[in-house]
């Protein structure tokens, strides 16, 4: 049974921030109030449905209890008791998983960065396909991709490519992304048909705002440069591109996509916010460490998450043990969901299993 005493008090503040809001004036106390109200919202249709369930069985069964009732009206009832119990296990188990701690960051937009490992040509091919993979993704999504620099490969692909995926909810979907992805195929360039192994590194960063991270001016080296990419006369007659050095971390980004110096150092600002905001939380990882069971993988760039064998068209998650052959499909944006969605279901069965022994 879920503890009645907790559903009432989430009710309550439901209830008291919908009053604080109609009463609140202020821009800042309004967007407060109306992040929470939204959050809880979604718990709290959830708790009304369960106790609508709830006090509908509960009145089938004083019906049964009925010294009087009519054996017709009993076997009707009895028929449909099986039906009110399971649906309000789903529902007990729907409000259990809307109970579950939330990521702060689950909601933010963020920051994608892919990297070719090991592998070569063969490795920045791979890092081309794994972005357009994101990139179709977010596009069923609704959400929109803007890349903030690249790194093209000598044959093609990326040697890296760090993008923006802004959106609703983006984090909590690919922050299972990060790890090592591998892939096994034969190169165009391999005549012998001999399959190879390479290898691309993915990050999924959670874009960070001023107030999560605290950035003295005093700690920054910004330098401004010629771009070095694509993109004609430009590149060789203004110093647009900025590269800014966190001394502290000694944390480097460089951004050289735009045109103008004033976006390209934003974009600069907000790639070591993140970058700054993620070393924090890997160092609190390694803390927690003895808590990494609570999590699908460690989150560590090292750590081999996921292999696609073109071959035999599949591809394989190793941290749930999926296997999946839609190769095609996963590579075109649209099978990538159902392998994030095994991820998200793993990782919330084992804060229920955790929360159901504390």
């Amino acid at each position: 049974m879920l503890p009645a005493a907790r559903l009432d008090a989430l009710l309550a503040r439901h209830a008291d921030i919908a009053a604080e809001l109609a009463a609140a004036s202020a821009a800042e106390a309004i967007a407060r109030l109306s992040r929470e109200f939204k959050d809880l919202d979604r718990v709290v249709e959830r708790i009304r449905a369960y106790r609508a369930v709830a006090r509908e069985l509960a009145d089938l069964d004083a019906l049964l209890d009925e010294p009087a009732i009519d054996a017709e009206m009993a076997a009707l009832a009895r028929s449909e008791r099986p039906q009110l119990v399971e649906r309000l296990a789903g529902l007990e188990h729907e409000v259990r998983l809307a109970l579950l701690p939330k990521d702060a960051m689950d909601d933010r937009s963020v920051i994608l960065e892919v990297r070719a490992g090991t592998g070569g040509d063969e490795a920045a091919l791979f890092a081309g396909d794994l972005f357009r993979m994101y990139q179709r993704y977010a596009g069923l999504q609704g959400w929109s991709v803007e890349v903030i620099s690249a790194s093209e490969g000598t044959a093609g692909g990326f040697k890296e490519i760090v993008a923006e995926i802004a959106g609703e909810g983006a984090f909590a979907r690919l922050k299972f992304e990060s790890g090592t992805h591998r892939v096994q195929r034969v190169p165009a360039t391999e005549t012998s048909g001999r399959i190879h192994t390479s290898a691309a590194t993915v990050a999924v960063l959670p874009e960070i705002e001023d107030v999560d991270v605290a950035i003295d001016e005093k700690d920054l080296r910004i330098d401004t440069l010629r771009s070095g990419g694509a993109g004609g006369q430009h590149v060789n007659k203004t110093e647009s591109a900025v590269r800014i050095t966190h001394m502290p971390t000694g944390i480097v980004v460089l951004v050289q996509e735009e045109r103008s110096q004033h976006r390209n150092k934003a974009k600069a600002m907000a790639l070591l916010r993140a970058k700054i905001f993620d070393a924090q939380e890997q160092a609190s990882a390694r803390a927690r460490a003895a808590d990494r069971r609570l999590q699908v993988g460690s989150g560590d760039r090292s750590e081999r998450i996921r292999t696609y064998n073109f071959p035999q068209g599949r591809v394989t998650d190793h941290r749930i043990n999926l296997t999946l052959y839609k190769l095609p499909q996963v590579l075109a944006g649209d099978g990538l969901g159902e392998l994030i969605d095994a991820l998200v279901a793993e990782h919330q069965a084992a804060l229920l299993a955790a929360d159901e022994t504390a």
